[in-house]
């Protein structure tokens, strides 16, 4: 099945997909199964999730979740307040409609030794009535980009979430580009189809544009927000507001230097992914880690393409999406799995593909554009200091979206043919992160991680 474009673009909450909007939408299921008479819950994290979740807020997201909050509507302010709460008062709301007892010492343990089978990132919840009896206990794992698998849908290997049935079917970069050949159509238009198997044309165009004006949003937070320093203990300054005083104090200098784009372009990275970190309202795409590079690269092309168009917005997105799918079915979108080139890899890939979409290149162009984004991010290690999604991730945005832009122009100096596929360059990235240690798969315990002293 294929994914919706929607499944892969989430509006939700920072720092990370996988550690804070996947365990918070688990948290958010487990209360509602939850029966009337529970009067404990217990959660226990594994692997990843237990390794840097205090980083990535992942005790914060689980409380949240209990208490019936999910992360496309939660309201970042609001949610500061009810996790202190939660905490003074060592009781919650489950499902938002029951009081219970909630102590976090005793009640979210974390096992960072311990990894389940089936995924790094695993949480496993348990109900208890007021005697102690065990009512519910399930397992839920987060696979990236914010969607979660429960025990059930491992066991009976189902499909990946957001599948449906749709007229244009393809699972490998060979299979779309076979498709758009025999059909005369771009891939934004095939992907476009599949959503209107399920949406009317009109309501696909306002969820398109809610996305991108999430995107937007999120790059104009950045940008304005007073906060000096980054949360989590290592003091990181948010860079995106100063740069932007300083690119627009300096305008007509910048008229000279050819390169000044790159630094509206850095600003717009780093922008989303300062956001990311302060726990605002972000777009996964296809996670929060990588969130900043699809807006930065589809701003580029608003601000300076010549040709821009609000459909040429859609074609990006769409595309995007496409190419996103390819990843997150043959390989991964996870940096717990394969490790960072699974997150910033696949963003700027999908980057690449979705601007050489807008800019109206061949389905060989764009695939070949989506090829030359992954190949120079394989290997790219997830390494985060102190477990948080600062360094070197914010930083690591703007770089990637840069590489998608020369990406882009790369392949559309050419006419599409080219040596490396990119199904090969998916195999490669998959096979990579297999052989890849698991201390550079979001777990902080090698790299960067413990070559920088956290002070």
């Amino acid at each position: 099945m294929v994914s919706s474009t929607f499944d892969l673009f989430k509006i939700g909450v920072g720092p990370s997909s996988s550690h804070t909007m996947g365990p918070m939408r688990a948290a958010a299921d487990f209360a509602r199964l939850a029966g009337e008479g529970t009067a404990r819950v217990e959660v226990l994290l594994f692997g990843s999730l237990a390794l840097t979740g205090k980083g990535h807020a992942t005790d914060r997201a689980i409380l949240l979740g209990l208490a019936g909050h999910v992360p496309a509507t939660i309201d970042p302010d609001v949610a500061d307040s009810e996790v202190a709460a939660i905490r003074a008062n060592r009781r919650l709301m489950l499902g938002g409609t029951r009081g219970i007892a909630f102590d976090e010492a005793s009640d979210l343990l974390f096992r960072p030794r311990e990894r389940l089978d089936f995924h790094s990132n695993a949480m496993t919840f348990a109900a208890f009535d007021a005697s102690g009896v065990e009512t519910l206990r399930r397992t839920y794992y987060s696979i990236g980009g914010g969607a979660v698998l429960d025990q059930d849908e491992i066991g009976r290997n189902a499909a990946p979430e957001g599948g449906w049935d749709v007229p244009n079917r393809f699972r490998s970069g060979d299979e779309l580009l076979a498709l758009a050949l025999r059909t005369g159509k771009t891939i934004a238009e095939l992907m476009r189809e599949n959503e209107e198997a399920t949406l009317a044309p009109e309501e696909v165009s306002v969820r398109l544009a809610e996305i991108r004006d999430a995107m937007a949003a999120c790059i104009d937070r950045g940008i304005r927000s007073d906060m000096a320093e980054l949360p989590g203990g290592l003091r990181v300054k948010r860079r995106a507001p100063g740069i932007h005083r300083t690119l627009v104090a300096r305008q007509e200098r910048a008229l000279a230097d050819p390169l000044t784009v790159i630094d509206w372009i850095n600003l717009w990275a780093l922008a989303v992914n300062e956001e990311n970190a302060a726990g605002g309202k972000v777009v996964t795409a296809p996670t929060n880690g990588a969130a900043g590079i699809v807006p930065a690269v589809l701003r580029y092309y608003e601000r300076f393409a010549p040709s821009a168009t609000p459909r040429g917005v859609e074609d990006f997105l769409l595309t995007a999406a496409a190419i996103g799918f390819l990843f997150k079915e043959n390989a991964s979108i996870s940096g717990a799995e394969v490790g960072c080139q699974g997150e910033v890899g696949v963003a700027c890939s999908m980057a690449a593909a979705g601007l050489a979409a807008a800019l109206g290149a061949t389905p060989e162009q764009i695939e070949n554009a989506a090829e030359i984004g992954m190949e120079h991010n394989l290997g790219l290690t997830c390494d985060p200091v102190a477990g948080l999604v600062q360094v070197p991730c914010i930083e690591r945005n703007a770089v990637g979206s840069i590489k998608a832009i020369e990406a882009t122009r790369l392949a559309m100096l050419g006419d599409g043919t080219h040596r490396v596929s990119l199904d090969q360059v998916i195999e490669t990235m998959r096979r990579t992160g297999l052989d890849m240690s698991e201390r550079y798969k979001e777990t902080s315990l090698g790299g960067l991680a413990v070559n920088v002293v956290e002070c």
